[in-house]
């Protein structure tokens, strides 16, 4: 399910490059590479990597990304082991740290374990020792955003295994027109970052470095590094974690030590961040056997973390087994938990509601090519996998066609509505993909119970579209149709096999600059701030149903004599016509299905009210976004709903490839009719259970394929119900063929019953038409002919919600 495409291998990359220089520019005895290994990921892509030649020396290069050169930095003449090092952003310093050997004739006299060197390479020139400690350093060189083309200072990051940190500021300067080197080298200034710690992170794209502070009481600490070489802690969050995590300092993204972290089995710990304002501390428990694995996931910009504790299917383990610690990976939307051999764990990071949202698979449909249970993986910045021992990197991203393959009724019914979630939302907008997920849903519209997928399809995509536009409305848009429900269908409130534990956490600190900045924290500040808003707030999230009462009210207000003089049926006319501005740039000739051009008065007046409530409704909770976008926003929400409808419409009708003989009433109906007229029948149920709007002309298309498809008897029950509409447009088509053939007006009876129009004239809508009837001088109501006049038939009577279903080829009413 978690497809990886490989953006470097050491192998292909680096190594047959370095073959061919050496074969050509190098004695036959120097030649050779031995044990090449990735050292560090900088900001700017570029990989560091090191290999041993066969003369015994050690070597360490740069692989450019963008360009895919290899660039030689430095050459050891003995095989020195490396354990840290990273390159300046102008190419001009090198840091390595070193683990000494206790041999006397090495280079440095051995008085310490670990060697920390500054090494200049523009070119090669001097060597300064920066630290010689017992224990192992880390170095990482600060990347700042700088609109200098030249910068003559560099800041460099000293993490030391007793869990301090010393931040090196170093002055260059420029000789002899191209040469660099260190201004004062004995003489350089240091500031300490972080006192103390038992696990450091650092995050090379925003450059941000995190640290656990406090054994008994642990605090997750965010230093942010600034472009004029300050730095700030801006962020402080308790956390309860379990006792002993960690026995020695951890690192992560401080390059990567293959030795090390192979010898690091136990309890992992990572934070990730993503520019939409989300942060989560993700870490695993410590072992309790093998029957069970333990992780949580705190959901910090939620304000509440889950634990979650999986039933493994093999419950005995030799004593060699692999680390069984799971792996986090970051794809930004989503959070990747894996444990190679046992689960994959797909975890929404923005809705977490209910744990149908988030996709959980174990055995086989787990199993991710490239993975196995002995490699050594490590989450990059940028959404990227790197496996250390193997040498590659990766772009993590989710599979199409095994997302498509989880779209079946064999599958658990939450798993299909979590991958139905995941294209959508995540991997959305994709044409092709849509198209599919259409496809889909026109052959399986009556096979779930717990979700209708048509719901899904609209509000999922709608919410992708919209909260994009402005990340505060993931709270307050609907996502889901399951939340209409009175209650949950138990297939969507629990996984087999895996426990989830929630709790509150504690109230995160941001503090000095990050308090005034923009971008990531003042995004994060903002929806913790919001979360805390909503927690006392009921029902902070809109809900289409809603505005069910207020339609109910405006239907019966339509047929009163004094709809014309109402302000509010004004305003809601107002919000139609902004809608449909945009409805309209429809162009007439790539249209597909042909919906007819017509004004049906009651679905305007609906999708005047959804503006209007929505409105309202993000006014009430967001009035930080000002009325102006949120008038766009409500007004782009309804009218690409209804783009979506006929976007349905359009995939389905292109996929039957039905013609314009459709909309000709004198044939009768052949099986793709009816397979259209059944999809349009669902729609129209999925968006009535929604209490959603239809676009112009959706009713008498269906009316039409009605009468194409459906039994005489049959379509007149539709029409009583009131599930088919006997629109002005529907009649006067009807009419103009009746007549085109010969038959009077009076013969219309015998297709349609004259009660049935009566009910439904245009009088009944509120408007009665101008225009002559087809075949006749005469004007009065569109639909029965009269003069607008109000009759018995037109009394108002209580009308039932149909179910069109097909029983064994057989259509029956229900309801």
């Amino acid at each position: 399910m978690l497809k990886l495409t490989q953006t470097f291998d050491i192998q292909k990359d680096v190594i047959s490059s370095i073959l061919a220089k050496e074969e050509t520019q190098i004695s036959k005895e120097c030649a050779g590479v031995g044990d090449p290994r990735i050292l560090n990921v900088e900001r700017d892509g570029g990989v560091v990597y090191h290999w041993r030649g066969a003369a015994g020396t050690t070597r360490i290069g740069k692989y450019d990304p963008h360009t895919k050169q290899n660039k030689l930095l430095f050459t050891f003449d003995k095989q020195v082991c490396i354990c840290g090092c990273s390159l300046n952003k102008e190419e001009t310093l090198l840091a390595v740290s070193l683990v000494q050997s206790s041999r006397g004739d090495e280079r440095f006299k051995p008085v310490s374990k670990f060697l920390t060197l500054l090494i200049e390479i523009h070119p090669v020139n001097n060597t300064r020792v920066l630290k010689a400690v017992d224990c192992r350093v880390k170095v990482q060189f600060l990347y700042p955003h700088s609109s200098r083309n030249a910068v003559l200072e560099s800041h460099l990051l000293l993490a030391a295994e007793d869990g301090s940190v010393d931040q090196f500021h170093i002055p260059l300067v420029k000789q002899d027109g191209c040469r660099v080197v260190i201004q004062n080298p004995e003489r350089l200034s240091r500031d300490r970052v972080v006192e103390e710690a038992c696990w450091l992170q650092w995050d090379s794209g925003p450059q941000r470095l995190f640290y656990l502070s406090g054994r008994e009481k642990p605090v997750v600490k965010c230093v942010q590094f600034f472009p004029d070489r300050n730095f700030e802690t801006v962020f402080e969050l308790p956390l309860e974690l379990p006792s002993n995590l960690f026995t020695s300092v951890r690192f992560v993204n401080f390059g990567h030590d293959h030795i090390q972290e192979q010898e690091e089995e136990g309890p992992k710990l990572v934070v990730f961040t993503d520019r939409t304002g989300t942060m989560c501390v993700c870490y695993s428990h410590p072992m309790k056997g093998f029957k069970e694995n333990t992780y949580t996931i705190a959901f910090v910009h939620r304000g509440f973390s889950k634990t979650f504790t999986i039933a493994l299917e093999h419950t005995t383990m030799p004593a060699h087994a692999p680390n069984l610690h799971p792996v986090f990976i970051h794809l930004g939307y989503y959070i990747v938990v894996y444990l190679a051999g046992h689960f994959l764990h797909l975890i929404n990071c923005r809705q977490q509601d209910l744990l149908c949202h988030s996709l959980f698979l174990s055995g086989a449909d787990a199993h991710v090519e490239g993975l196995g249970a002995g490699s050594v993986v490590a989450s990059v910045w940028g959404r990227r996998v790197l496996d250390v021992q193997a040498g590659r990197i990766y772009e993590g991203d989710l599979s199409h066609d095994f997302l498509l393959q989880l779209l079946s009724p064999a599958r658990p019914e939450a798993q299909c509505l979590a991958a139905l979630h995941c294209m959508l939302v995540h991997l959305g907008p994709d044409q092709h993909l849509e198209d599919k997920i259409i496809e889909w849903i026109s052959e399986n519209v009556m096979s779930f119970d717990a979700f209708d997928p048509i719901q899904e399809f609209i509000l999922a995509s709608l919410y992708r579209i919209c909260y994009q536009q402005s990340l505060s409305l993931d709270v307050l848009l609907p996502y889901s149709s399951v939340f209409e429900k009175k209650k949950l269908p138990v297939a969507l409130t629990a996984l087999p096999g895996v426990k989830c534990t929630p709790e509150l956490l504690a109230q995160p600190v941001i503090k000095g600059k990050a308090r005034n900045l923009q971008g990531y924290w003042e995004e994060l500040q903002w929806i913790i701030e919001r979360s805390r808003y909503f927690e006392a707030v009921p029902n902070p999230r809109y809900r289409t149903s809603q505005i069910r009462s207020d339609w109910t009210k405006l239907q019966a207000s339509l047929n009163s004599e004094k709809k014309k003089s109402s302000n509010d049926l004004r305003n809601l006319e107002e919000n139609t016509k902004k809608v449909m501005l945009t409805v309209d740039t429809w162009r007439l000739d790539k249209r597909v299905v042909p919906l007819f051009q017509e004004e049906d008065l009651p679905q305007r007046a609906l999708v005047g009210l959804m503006v209007d409530k929505l409105r309202e409704h993000l006014n009430g909770h967001l009035p930080r976004l000002g009325k102006k976008k949120i008038d766009m926003l409500a007004l782009n929400y309804v009218a690409k709903l209804l783009e979506l409808v006929r976007h349905m419409l359009e995939s389905v009708w292109l996929k039957l490839n039905l013609g314009p003989t459709v909309v000709c009433l004198k044939e009768q109906g052949s099986q793709k009719d009816w397979a259209m007229f059944h999809m349009m029948c669902r729609i129209l149920e999925a968006l009535q259970g929604l209490c959603l709007p239809l676009p112009p002309g959706y009713s008498t298309l269906l009316t039409v394929l009605g009468m194409r498809c459906l039994p005489r008897h049959t379509f007149l029950q539709y029409v009583d119900h009131g599930f088919l509409q006997l629109t002005e447009a529907f009649v006067s088509r009807l009419m103009t063929e009746l007549i085109a053939v010969g038959q009077r007006q009076d013969t219309l009876p015998a297709r349609v019953s004259a009660t049935s129009l009566s009910r439904q004239c245009s009088f009944r809508h509120g408007k009665s038409s101008s225009r002559p009837l087809p075949g006749t001088g005469e004007r009065g109501c569109q639909l029965c002919g009269g003069n607008g006049t109000k009759t018995d038939s037109d009394q108002a009577r209580p009308g039932g919600q149909v179910r069109s279903a097909q029983k064994g080829g057989v259509w029956t009413l229900e309801g």
